[in-house]
């Protein structure tokens, strides 16, 4: 009403017009164009459209494509249920069609299915334009099987009617997509050609299912029928498609090419590399556009704010963000996302809550990126917190919400936390996505609850294989290596196939093991399915071969490398540095620079063990000094604890310590463990007891620490001091952890010979597995395929003291 004026005017405009219609109405043939009227002065009840007892078909079916095309929706439903219930009159195609597609604009499914009935009551079911319309409402309706029945039923299906599914198909979003190019093919074997908005669908469908192959497909057909070379939705659905498949520069080349650019091909060639990871071409492409005198609208502020938050151009961002207010433009909720985006990966969190807090409707993408915004900036409980109000907002929260809410608890390790969010995923059925259960065996992972990760891991009905990894790297992590190792093998039961990160997983595994013989296993198998030039696998092979003692395999291994990256000298060096061949490490350090490899710190950490295990004082410093001088490297805490370690393995104490105290507190306080145990070594008792002293009071609740000062004193003789501090530390409530080693035997041969190992062992055997099954943490574990068996320090007391006083 608001085009008709408003006020005293407009009101008396309608009244003299309701007047003069129900004085002089018109005639029936002039009802087409009069209702349009009554439309616009909101007279759409008027009685006279009631009175009209007589009006042909025909007349009735114009006032409906009025009412539609006027925007009144639930008009042409009122007249359409008004019609079929109070006048039994006919229905004709028309009127079912408008009524259909008015059902689709409303979303009203129920009402749909009941037009679809009197279709079939009218025998209208295989009119090719009610069919459409009703193959329309199915597909909106997210309904594929019985758009796919309606299909089927139309007798005679014309160009339109096979769009409308391919278009259905292609809208769908999954692996059915692929109908869409079936119907295709079958379209053109019944002498049916596709049109430009059959292949504007198609190529939705291609960039739906990112096949590439079916895309070209389609654009060499267009080519050939001369369709869409100057139609702007055809060629913005061409880029799309290619950016979507991967091939950003074919996209990119017919963007050239196109003499008439349209402010719509700027965005989509601008989200197109922004979805390919080339921010910085996607800033470049909006400088130009801008340039180029363009005028942008919202979605290209979004994308060019989102490249300055990819590439973290803050000022750049702000520029933006400036001239949109300048300009007056309204925000959407996308281009207000995107600035929160912006600000958060800009470790700008004040501005971006700012931004926020003034959005009033928010969605749940919007609460997901402040989200991401305080994880980001390492808040992570800020992160519940908002995604708890987002919950009381009402908002359904989506697969990213779970997925951050879960991250965020991970890293604030907060077990109750965690067992509350778990339980509303399980509430609300989130359980069944397998990203979300992944998420969750990591989160548990990080409280380190292994069975509770387990128990996940078992009630996922269909892993992929960032399932399986992901428990592989838990038991890993923990300490489970033999675990994993089972894991691994009942993943190749399941017929999964593996890649580069659950084999390195696994060689992870075997290296904690040291089980030589699957770790040549796994070689040979690297060598089958033709990874062995993998980089980071070969990194691994060099340091798992190097840990199993076969030190000239790991050589031979990085010798033959095709290709080398820092991590692989890295790892040859912490190799040699590991058996005590610091030569030879200091060797591979100078071929890594005449290589013109620039080392990095974990580099000069390898290398200062192996100088410190090898007692080489004078190249330790030497190598200290270049890290400094030559490469400009900040030692950290690792570094100076290597240089402590060098100079107490050589005695020379006074000058670690005084290395200790003029260091800062932070990077000092680490080392006091290893310098306290050169005082104990070397024997030093009274320098000893100042460290051990302040190590106590800086990591009162390391039970270790309380344990190398009391073996200090024990052998000093200062009894009494002991037993202070066995009493400090009892009244703290720390227990120590007790010592343990790993036997690798070949158990099956020892038992069938007669001698008392075999015996105590088969005994000792016996027990462990009896009393394991009551305990929550295994006395043992037994590693499938090399007969390993992990017994804690205690048990192999008593398993030796039996076999003494058997022989």
């Amino acid at each position: 009403m608001s085009r008709f004026g408003s006020g005293a005017a407009n009101r008396s405009q309608i009244r003299a017009f309701s007047k003069s219609i129900t004085k002089h109405p018109p005639l029936p043939s002039k009802l087409s164009s009069f209702h349009a009227r009554i439309l616009a002065l909101g007279l759409a009840n008027h009685t006279l459209l009631n009175s009209y007892h007589k009006l042909s078909e025909s007349t009735w079916n114009s006032i409906l494509v009025g009412y539609y095309r006027a925007g009144h929706f639930a008009q042409v439903l009122t007249r359409y249920i008004h019609l079929r219930r109070q006048w039994s009159i006919g229905l004709d195609s028309a009127a079912i069609t408008f009524a259909c597609k008015s059902c689709i604009e409303l979303n009203h499914l129920q009402l749909g299915r009941g037009i679809h009935v009197d279709a079939v009551k009218f025998g209208l079911n295989g009119n090719g334009f009610v069919g459409s319309s009703l193959i329309g409402f199915y597909c909106k309706c997210g309904s594929m099987g019985d758009a796919r029945k309606v299909f089927d039923e139309i007798t005679y299906p014309d160009v339109v009617v096979y769009t409308s599914i391919i278009t259905g198909y292609a809208h769908i979003g999954d692996f059915r997509a692929y109908e869409a190019f079936g119907i295709a093919v079958r379209m053109q074997r019944k002498g049916l050609l596709p049109n430009r908005v059959t292949l504007v669908s198609l190529l939705q469908a291609a960039s739906q299912l990112d096949t590439l192959k079916e895309g070209r497909s389609v654009h060499g057909y267009a080519i050939r029928r001369g369709i869409g070379g100057f139609d702007e939705v055809f060629e913005t659905s061409l880029m799309d498609m290619y950016n979507k498949c991967g091939a950003p520069k074919i996209a990119a080349c017919i963007f050239g090419n196109m003499k008439k650019k349209t402010i719509g091909l700027w965005n989509v060639m601008i989200a197109g590399y922004l979805r390919s990871e080339q921010p910085l071409e996607a800033f470049r492409c909006f400088c130009q556009a801008m340039q180029e005198k363009y005028v942008p609208d919202l979605i290209t502020f979004s994308n060019g704010i989102l490249s300055c938050a990819h590439l973290s151009y803050l000022p750049e961002g702000k520029s933006i963000h400036g001239h949109i207010i300048r300009v007056g433009v309204k925000l959407d909720v996308v281009a207000t996302t995107s600035l929160v985006d912006l600000y958060s990966k800009c470790y700008n969190l004040i501005q971006a809550r700012t931004v926020f807090d003034r959005m009033e409707k928010k969605d749940a993408i919007f609460y997901d990126v402040m989200m991401n915004g305080y994880l980001h900036n390492y808040f992570a409980s800020e992160a519940t917190h908002i995604f708890l109000e987002m919950v009381q907002e009402g908002i359904q929260p989506n697969l990213g919400s779970i997925l951050t809410v879960l991250s965020a608890t991970s890293e604030l390790k907060d077990f109750r936390k965690g067992k509350f969010f778990h339980g509303y995923v399980l509430r609300y059925g989130f359980d069944l996505n397998v990203e979300i259960a992944n998420q969750m065996i990591y989160m548990y992972s990080k409280f380190g609850l292994i069975v509770c990760a387990r128990k996940v891991f078992n009630k996922i009905r269909y892993r992929d294989l960032v399932s399986w990894t992901s428990m592989m790297m838990v038991y890993v992590h923990h300490g489970h290596a033999d675990e994993a190792i089972i894991l691994f093998r009942l993943m190749q039961r399941e017929q999964v196939e593996d890649d580069t990160v659950s084999l390195l997983t696994l060689l992870q595994a075997l290296s904690q093991l040291g089980c030589l013989n699957l770790v040549k296993e796994v070689h040979c198998h690297l060598y089958r399915v033709n990874i062995d030039s993998e980089i980071s696998l070969t990194n691994s092979l060099i340091t798992t071969y190097s840990k199993c003692g076969k030190l000239n395999m790991a050589a031979n291994l990085f010798d033959h490398a095709v290709k080398r990256c820092p991590t692989s000298w890295n790892a040859m060096i912490h190799a040699y540095g590991m058996h005590g061949k610091c030569m030879e490490a200091l060797m591979v350090f100078e071929q890594m620079k005449s290589n013109k490899v620039k080392p990095d710190g974990v580099t000069f950490t390898s290398i200062l063990t192996a100088c410190s295990h090898s007692g080489m004082v004078n190249e330790g410093l030497q190598v200290f000094k270049s890290m400094v001088e030559e490469f400009s490297i900040i030692p950290c805490e690792e570094h100076y604890g290597c240089v402590v370690d060098l100079l107490s393995r050589a005695g020379l104490l006074e000058e670690a310590y005084n290395l200790v105290k003029s260091l800062p507190s932070r990077l000092g306080d680490s080392t006091l463990g290893t310098l306290l145990a050169a005082c104990k070594l070397h024997g030093n008792t009274e320098m000893g007891e100042n460290i051990g002293r302040r190590l106590l009071d800086l990591e009162p609740k390391n039970s270790s620490a309380f344990a190398m000062v009391s073996s200090l004193y024990a052998e000093g003789g200062k009894w009494g001091e002991v037993v202070r501090i066995r009493a400090r530390e009892k009244g703290r409530g720390l227990k120590r952890t007790p010592g343990w080693t790993t036997l690798i035997l070949h158990i099956q041969t020892l038992w069938v010979l007669d001698n008392p190992v075999a015996s105590a062992l088969q005994q000792a055997f016996a027990e462990y597995r009896a009393r394991t099954l009551q305990a929550e943490e295994p006395l043992y574990r037994y590693v499938s395929g090399s007969g390993g068996l992990v017994l804690s320090a205690g048990e192999l007391k008593k398993l030796r003291l039996k076999q003494e006083e058997g022989g």
